[in-house]
């Protein structure tokens, strides 16, 4: 029988189109990195694929291939494929991937066809798409024209950027705000899955037409995942656009996304609370310890009070005192 598969030529148009994707990969491979429209519905668990490779490395791929079917067998083998069928059910266009698109894929897609749903694999698997989209960056970031949005915290950078038609918003697809102060409840991507869903949004503009991104100014980090170099590199020396805004404006922005918006992200206010003394003794060494007890003082005491007005205080002290002059020395320096 003809076995459908995806080539690497049709790799774009998978991520142009949101194809839904079936990731067969154990658990912890999933874990690892993969793509914003896969599910992880594993042929195997990690205990279950341990004892498959150490079967292979000591008795041979037969002897492999035999112990698997022994472990997914039964009622194990019905449960998991009737969770294979649930996701073609429910998304009819999508297609089956493993690491390399080999013997799990193929088993799988041969069990799914026993009960007449016949779904294409992707040749190579998640190998080959992951590099596919690491060239596909390197490729990409050197074919569009690039404009740098900079300016001081709390002028607004990121709604500049979303506003924009055509734009790559760094900070979203990393799930942080760029700054001590950045960070959210739930954690960030890892750095493949980061890498992977930009250079999905490339794909996707050029797929639109794109010939001019925005994209703001950030450093070679944004919270714990790092820029990808290519990208450093062509934003560098790209056209800057600088947004002003007055340091009453920054500290009311400041005020309501570190303060108001971000107690309504947690859970309980002792986790909000912790969120914000952690974030500021973050720049302690920076501040030094005299202005960092200062205003830390100011931030305990804008807690327990509630205070609006203190909360403005030790915001204001950290825009004069850390960020406007660390802003000015980036930009001395470029």
């Amino acid at each position: 029988m003809f076995e459908q598969s995806i080539p690497q030529s049709q790799f774009d148009r998978l991520f142009i189109d949101d194809t839904p994707l079936l990731d067969l990969r154990a658990p912890a491979e999933f874990a690892k990195g993969a793509f914003t429209k896969a599910v992880n519905h594993p042929l195997m668990t990690d205990a279950e694929r341990a004892k498959v490779g150490t079967c292979y490395k000591h008795h041979g791929q037969t002897a492999a291939m035999e112990l698997g079917h022994q472990l997914v067998s039964g009622n194990i083998k019905q449960q998991r494929m009737a969770k294979w069928q649930a996701f073609f059910e429910s998304y009819p266009s999508g297609a089956i991937y493993c690491f390399r698109g080999g013997l799990r894929s193929q088993i799988v897609q041969q069990w799914l066809r026993q009960i007449d749903i016949d779904k294409p694999r992707i040749e190579g698997g998640y190998k080959a798409l992951r590099q596919h989209l690491i060239q596909r960056t390197e490729e990409l970031v050197s074919s569009f024209r690039w404009i740098v949005v900079s300016g001081r915290t709390g002028c607004q950078k990121t709604e500049f950027i979303k506003n924009k038609r055509h734009s790559i918003d760094l900070e979203g697809l990393a799930h942080h705000r760029g700054s001590a102060f950045g960070r959210y409840p739930e954690p960030q991507p890892s750095q493949i899955d980061f890498e992977n869903r930009l250079a999905i949004q490339l794909i996707k503009l050029k797929a639109l037409g794109a010939g001019t991104l925005y994209i703001e100014d950030e450093g070679s980090h944004i919270g714990s995942v790092s820029v990808p170099w290519c990208l450093q590199q062509f934003t560098q020396n790209a056209e800057r656009h600088t947004i002003e805004s007055t340091l009453e404006q920054r500290i009311e922005v400041i005020y309501q996304e570190y303060v108001i918006d971000a107690e309504s992200r947690y859970s309980s206010r002792e986790q909000f609370e912790h969120y914000l003394l952690d974030s500021l003794s973050r720049n302690r060494k920076r501040l030094g310890d005299l202005r960092f007890r200062q205003l830390f003082s100011t931030l305990q005491q804008a807690l327990s009070k509630d205070s609006q007005d203190l909360h403005k205080q030790w915001i204001k002290g950290l825009l004069v005192d850390y960020y406007d002059p660390m802003y000015d020395y980036q930009m001395k320096k470029r």
